[in-house]
């Protein structure tokens, strides 16, 4: 009698969405914080940096989705021209492609008896996704979701790039470089912690590369802005 068991759920099933996520609100903060600083820097009106600042959100979210819908379009793409020749190769060598896969089994680990058996009984099920899945590399888990991670992207880059922009209409005048810097270091360390957590790496440093990037940037664009604001 087969045993009922119970439904697990792997880090590995979050790779898509969260991938996109985490790029979008990473991208949303940095870029926006960046350019705000830079332009701040340059020691003009509070409207002018707002005005830049909702700028740089609306043209970077919708960069942000067609980069992705693009990038994961292509992926797709690939993914589906491989199924076909795959689907193709079943249905004039069957043999042949049963052999294949029983050889991918006897690579990792099964005898060769065993391995024919297993491929001949999944092949019968499914042969396409048999192949799909152990001979390509393709699993409903990792196929590519082209319109998901657009608007992943770009509703996580706005979500995002509007937190430096709050940043700058709450912060007093004279420290608007400094408060919309610092309320973008520390939401990009809970980002980077939130995301390490759902993927299960390590907190510290996936905190840490991701405000040392963002300090980085913001610091070069700062100095831009001051560089630039002094020349005019």
């Amino acid at each position: 009698m087969v045993r009922a068991t119970h439904r697990e759920i792997h880090r590995s099933q979050r790779i898509g969405w969260l991938r996109a996520a985490v790029l979008g609100a990473n991208d949303g903060i940095v870029s926006t914080a960046s350019l705000m600083v830079g332009v701040a820097a340059a020691h003009v009106a509070r409207s002018e940096l707002l005005l830049a600042g909702v700028a740089g959100l609306v043209a970077g979210a919708m960069s942000m989705a067609a980069g992705e819908y693009v990038s994961v379009s292509s992926q797709a793409d690939t993914e589906q021209a491989d199924l076909a020749r795959e689907r193709a190769e079943l249905d004039s060598q069957p043999e042949t492609e049963h052999r294949e896969l029983a050889a991918i089994y006897v690579q990792r680990g099964l005898g060769p008896d065993l391995a024919a058996q297993v491929a001949r009984q999944l092949m019968a099920h499914d042969a396409l996704g048999a192949h799909a899945r152990d001979e390509l590399g393709i699993s409903e888990t990792m196929t590519a979701r082209p319109i998901q991670a657009a608007l992943t992207s770009a509703a996580t880059f706005s979500v995002g790039a509007a937190l430096p922009l709050l940043a700058a209409v709450l912060a007093p005048s004279t420290w608007l470089v400094t408060g919309v810097a610092g309320v973008s270091l520390i939401v990009l360390t809970a980002l980077g912690a939130l995301a390490a957590r759902a993927g299960g790496a390590p907190v510290f440093r996936a905190s840490l590369r991701v405000v040392f990037w963002g300090a980085l940037a913001m610091a070069l664009t700062a100095g831009a802005g001051m560089l630039f604001g002094a020349a005019t």
